[in-house]
Order: structure tokens, then C-alpha cells, then sequence
């Protein structure tokens, strides 16, 4: 299995001062998001599970009609389809995201496949 130096990939910005790096392999994709301290990633959803855990930092997450703000060591999971939303609060933020199956608009922004 490869390591990946995550430092070394090119980071895409998807949202005013939201910032991806995401390799992948054949079904699974980890995102490594940075947000600044304000920094929203708006109400969206996606035909992608997705499952994450706040690194550093101190989120608002809303899943669905639920807002909670977490810290670091939370975890969650996304079911498809379902609407929701990120905000930094006092602070930056860094978090993994891991998306099952790949999200094909984040594999084009990389172009980066790491084999399994």
C-alpha cells in the first residue's frame, strides 16, 4: 500500500478559505480539509457516504436537521444524500474526510490516482 505525503499535494480551494487535498484509490477517498477561521462550506449533498473526524480546530457541523459544534476527536458520518454544512469557528480548522465511492469532481480537481 502506498504512503502519501500529504504536504507535498497540490491544495485546491472549493470554497473561499476551504482548502483540499484528496488522493484516492480505486473505491475510497480521503480528503485532508484545512478551513480558515470563518471559512463555510455551504449546505450540500452528495450521492457519497462519507465519514470524517475533526483534527484540530472547532467546527459547526449540521448533518440533516441536527448542528452541533464539534472539537477535535469528533467523528461523524454522513449518510448519502443527505444535506450538510461546515463552519470554522474561533479559530482554523483541519479535518479528514474519507468518501466512499470516489467523488469524481474531486478526482478531476486532483488528478491524482494512487493505486490500491
Amino acid at each position: 500500500m502506498p504512503f502519501i505525503d500529504i504536504k507535498s499535494m497540490p491544495t485546491h480551494e472549493v470554497c473561499p478559505g476551504c482548502r483540499l487535498r484528496t488522493p484516492y484509490g480505486k473505491n475510497l477517498m480521503l480528503s485532508y480539509l484545512e478551513m480558515d477561521e470563518g471559512a463555510v462550506i455551504p449546505l450540500h449533498n452528495h450521492p457519497h457516504e462519507q465519514g470524517g473526524m475533526l483534527l484540530e480546530g472547532k467546527m459547526e457541523l449540521t448533518i440533516g436537521d441536527e448542528v452541533r459544534v464539534v472539537e477535535p476527536g469528533a467523528m461523524f458520518i454522513v449518510p448519502p444524500n443527505v444535506p450538510h454544512k461546515a463552519v470554522a469557528v474561533d479559530g482554523p480548522v483541519l479535518a479528514l474526510d474519507v468518501f466512499s465511492p470516489v467523488r469524481e469532481d474531486y478526482a478531476e480537481l486532483m488528478n491524482r490516482y494512487i493505486p490500491t
